[in-house]
């Protein structure tokens, strides 16, 4: 696989800011809407009870705020994407349009699922996250070669383990493609198992 097929090392784009620790995936995607078989149609209902929340209280969640239609980073508290194991929750944030994530800290298991389909979760220090709260306006860019988060002249640091960095900038988070790129060999390794029957080879 080449890495400029599904690298994911530069993300730009409006950030979106969440504020407050410990947001769980059961608050990013409620378990009521995991009925589905597919991941399709998430989108709509991500952090569905917390808008719901806000617009009881005459509030405006993030999510709901015109001008972050579009955006494409979102910043966020400690311990983002704790609670339950759940892969809907990256979906339901990508599908949404965000790309990246950036927070003080993330529960590992979210992480790692957010990893497997393309979106980057990168650590950033809590002073950055208090800096960019109070300004988080204009065009930001997001680089895993340089591991900075920028706009202008502004470069804040981020941190990723390095074993998830080579896996976004290298495309080989892309498991499904990766077997794809090499299905010729594949291919030879399914002719040489006995108890492994595909319909290509009963064609």
């Amino acid at each position: 696989m080449t890495a400029s097929a599904s690298s994911r090392a530069h993300v730009t784009g409006r950030l979106l800011v969440l504020p407050g620790a410990d947001i769980d995936t059961d608050r990013i995607m409620p378990a009521r809407f995991l009925k589905a078989i597919t991941f399709a149609g998430l989108e709509q209902h991500v952090f569905a009870d917390d808008r719901a929340a806000a617009r009881a209280a005459g509030l405006v969640h993030p999510f709901d705020v015109p001008a972050h239609a579009g955006a494409s980073i979102l910043v966020a508290g400690p311990n983002f994407g704790c609670g339950s194991s759940r892969e809907h929750a990256p979906q339901a944030l990508l599908r949404w349009g965000i790309q990246a994530v950036v927070a003080p800290s993330f529960a590992e298991i979210f992480a790692g699922n957010a990893t497997t389909i393309g979106l980057i979760c990168a650590g950033i220090p809590p002073e950055a996250f208090a800096a960019i709260a109070a300004d988080a306006s204009g065009a930001w860019h997001l680089d895993l070669d340089a591991l900075t988060l920028s706009r202008g002249a502004q470069h804040l640091p981020l941190q990723l383990p390095e074993s998830r960095r080579h896996a976004l900038r290298s495309g080989e988070w892309d498991a499904t493609g990766l077997l794809l790129d090499r299905y010729d060999e594949v291919m030879r390794v399914d002719a040489r198992l006995p108890y492994f029957f595909t319909a290509s080879r009963n064609a």
